[in-house]
């Protein structure tokens, strides 16, 4: 089976997918934000307030370089962001087939309301808030998940299972 390559938005379900994906599939699964979190020696929330979000992005290209240059094998599921440099998404489809996991604003918010390590969501205020920011940073990023990806899949309504299976039935297609 060749790479697969999970992007989209935060609480799209790249992370639960990938997991879902590795026990059907037997590949092995890298996360590209707790590679980083792990190299760096810190959450993700502390990378962004220590030295900005500029240089996570850095380790980002810097991390996707190095899985090229390896010989990757297996599922990797990038950060949201990953796909914003125009440098990552080549980066992206040279790893394996991308896949673009997409989530309605209302169903992310709802699938993130209790979790407070996003630093992009930090200081929102409630519901529609969330709903708001979400809207915006995905009108803003979906050029650049369309240019990146290879596949497309909705995953409102959906389990991770079933994902899983769309992805996986998409390839014996």
């Amino acid at each position: 089976m060749e790479n697969i390559v999970l992007i989209g938005y935060m609480g799209c379900g790249k992370s639960s997918t990938a997991s879902a994906l590795s026990k059907k599939s037997g590949l092995s699964v890298l996360d590209t934000d707790a590679a980083i979190a792990a190299h760096m020696g810190m959450s993700i929330t502390d990378i962004f307030e220590r030295y900005g979000e500029e240089r996570f992005r850095s380790e980002e290209t810097e991390l996707l370089k190095r899985l090229v240059r390896e010989g990757f094998r297996g599922i990797l599921s990038a950060g949201g962001g990953t796909p914003l440099r125009e440098e990552n998404r080549g980066l992206l489809r040279q790893l394996g087939t991308v896949v673009w996991l997409t989530a309605e604003p209302a169903t992310i918010a709802d699938r993130l309301k209790y979790d407070s390590s996003r630093p992009l969501l930090a200081g929102a205020s409630g519901r529609e808030e969330r709903i708001s920011r979400i809207r915006n940073m995905l009108d803003q990023r979906e050029a650049a998940y369309a240019a990146a990806a290879m596949r497309r899949i909705a995953t409102d309504g959906l389990d991770v299972n079933a994902v899983a299976e769309q992805i996986l039935g998409s390839f014996s297609a």
